[in-house]
């Protein structure tokens, strides 16, 4: 979870958002995402999902695991996910 912190701060700031607009849509205390974005704290599986989804990028570029970023596909049925998916490999090659 190396610079997740950085991350979500800079996420936060990028999409102009106070730590309280934050801590209110995933429902926690300002502390708490104060403490994430120091580093002193790491989110539950719930708290990380719900900033995976406030900020349309994907769980693993929040805990570092890449450095990409995710579509967000929400509001898409599975088909239509499936039609992107196959856009974004037919682009690849």
């Amino acid at each position: 979870m190396v610079n997740m912190g950085k991350k979500l701060r800079a996420l936060r700031l990028e999409n102009k958002l106070t730590q309280k607009q934050v801590a209110n849509r995933i429902g926690l205390a300002i502390s708490a995402v104060s403490s994430y974005e120091s580093g002193a704290r790491y989110p539950s599986y719930e708290a990380l999902i719900k900033l995976s989804r406030i900020f349309h990028v994907s769980t693993d570029y929040l805990l570092g695991l890449t450095e990409k970023r995710s579509i967000d596909v929400t509001g898409l049925d599975d088909s239509e996910v499936e039609l992107l998916s196959q856009l974004a490999n037919k682009l690849r090659n």
